[in-house]
């Protein structure tokens, strides 16, 4: 459960900055990971973005400063990093659906969202199915695009990147390659550096990569494979969060940090639902 631990410690640095600059890097470096992985790891567990969380835990308490205090609505939004009066209004007005003035007239409904706290919750001890391997590189040839740090903007990216590959030539000839394990159509996010994350939508093949498609390594790693049944992508959501909060903490593994892999059916272009397989990379914990 360290992990968790250390998410929780990380949380501590945000709330205790809401009114200060918060460093995503500080924020990562304490739940000791990196910046993107943190990010990513905390939408998947507390179902928002990052950004999000940051965003409502201000304007929450942004709106109980205006309707216990004398301050000027412009001073509250500066205090809460919004340098320009119609930034605050904003923000304000997509967490509360009214504007920062209007939350000091009596009777208006506002939304609190409390801090998140990060525990193991016994809820019903529904099994996950899963299987431990250990494999070799495994290569991929597929298409991709480029991701950003902002986990946000990849939620938009992603789906359009599947849209336009499903109904372009590529797909067939992605379908074509599939000879290797895992079998199947691969969605993999790959995080090198900042500046170079990319979302490929590949297969695993030892054949030669076309002229119109990009090739990638996975390095040798230990797998961690849950089965998943159901609605693309609710389902990949779910193992993901069951695994960080159910699996993970008393496995006796730690996060690896290498491209997750989610593996659907080969020669489906709907792709809405049905039986897959998401891989994570694991590595025995230290502590």
């Amino acid at each position: 459960m360290e992990w968790l631990k250390q998410l929780n410690q990380a949380i501590e640095y945000i709330e205790s900055n809401l009114e200060d600059e918060i460093s995503y890097d500080k924020a990562a470096k304490i739940a000791c990971c990196s910046t993107y992985y943190f990010q990513r790891m905390f939408s998947y567990v507390a179902g928002i973005p990052l950004s999000e969380y940051i965003r409502r835990r201000r304007m929450t308490k942004a709106a109980f400063e205006l309707q216990v205090s004398e301050e000027k609505v412009m001073d509250i939004g500066l205090k809460y990093g919004y340098d320009l009066p119609t930034s605050f209004n904003r923000a304000f007005q997509n967490v509360h659906g009214v504007a920062p003035t209007t939350a000091r007239k009596e009777g208006t409904q506002l939304n609190a969202y409390p801090r998140i706290n990060f525990s193991i919750n016994v809820i019903g001890g529904e099994n996950m199915s899963y299987r431990v391997e250990r494999k070799g590189p495994i290569r991929i040839v597929g298409t991709r695009v480029p991701l950003k740090e902002d986990i946000e903007k990849n939620f938009q990216i992603v789906p359009k990147f599947w849209d336009k590959t499903l109904k372009s030539n590529l797909y067939s000839e992605i379908c074509r390659l599939a000879n290797q394990n895992p079998y199947g159509i691969l969605g993999i996010t790959v995080y090198k550096n900042p500046e170079e994350i990319y979302y490929y939508i590949a297969a695993s093949s030892d054949k030669d990569a076309p002229e119109e498609l990009v090739e990638y390594e996975i390095p040798s790693a230990t797998w961690v494979i849950f089965e998943c049944n159901g609605r693309f992508p609710e389902s990949i959501q779910t193992v993901y969060k069951r695994f960080l909060t159910e699996w993970l903490p008393f496995s006796g593994y730690e996060y690896a940090e290498l491209p997750d892999i989610e593996v659907y059916p080969i020669n489906n272009r709907k792709l809405k639902s049905g039986y897959c397989e998401v891989w994570i990379a694991v590595k025995k914990s230290e502590s």
